[in-house]
């Protein structure tokens, strides 16, 4: 069975997100900064089949569907082609993630404090690490400039496979559990 993706318009036509069984696949901090209420919240870097039906399971619901989310639609992506075909229930991941949905209803959002997604997380890091290498090349030794060309080359790396390991690695950091 393979997975769609459908914007918030359609998802939410005739129903509200307590009518139907969302997943959402950001951190906690990311959650508790901003939620759909009665979204069940299952981190990407926890998430899998079994994690998956357990959490279904304990909000005693067995739909049809399955709508994941995220900040932006794309680790919702990642979500569902980990698990697609593995699962008896459709999977629909809802496109623009929460960002696209506070868009078309924000009474629906519940905002609670302030934090920093992971995308900004990881152009915050990686610009810090050009900048880094950028001025250590100049001023300690020019073998630091390799630090900057590697960063560019993750960066590319990330845009052209649509995967980013540094977004994967600071998911995992304690500020966003």
């Amino acid at each position: 069975m393979s997975y769609t993706i459908e914007k918030p318009e359609t998802v939410f036509l005739s129903k509200t997100p307590a009518d139907i069984c969302i997943v959402d696949v950001r951190t906690t901090a990311e959650v508790n900064a901003k939620a759909l209420p009665g979204a069940i919240h299952l981190p990407l870097q926890t998430f899998s089949v079994e994690a998956l039906q357990q959490a279904i399971t304990q909000h005693s619901a067995n739909p049809e569907k399955i709508y994941l989310l995220c900040h932006s639609g794309r680790r919702a992506e990642t979500a569902a082609k980990q698990i697609d075909g593995q699962v008896s229930q459709s999977l629909v991941v809802i496109e623009g993630g929460i960002q696209a949905v506070e868009k078309m209803n924000a009474d629906w959002v519940i905002t609670q404090g302030k934090t920093i997604s992971i995308e900004r997380q990881v152009r915050i890091t990686a610009g810090g690490l050009v900048l880094g290498g950028v001025i250590l090349g100049f001023a300690v030794n020019s073998a630091w400039f390799a630090l900057s060309g590697f960063v560019g080359a993750g960066l590319m790396f990330s845009g052209i496979t649509d995967s980013c390991a540094m977004g994967l690695i600071i998911a995992k950091m304690p500020w966003n559990k």
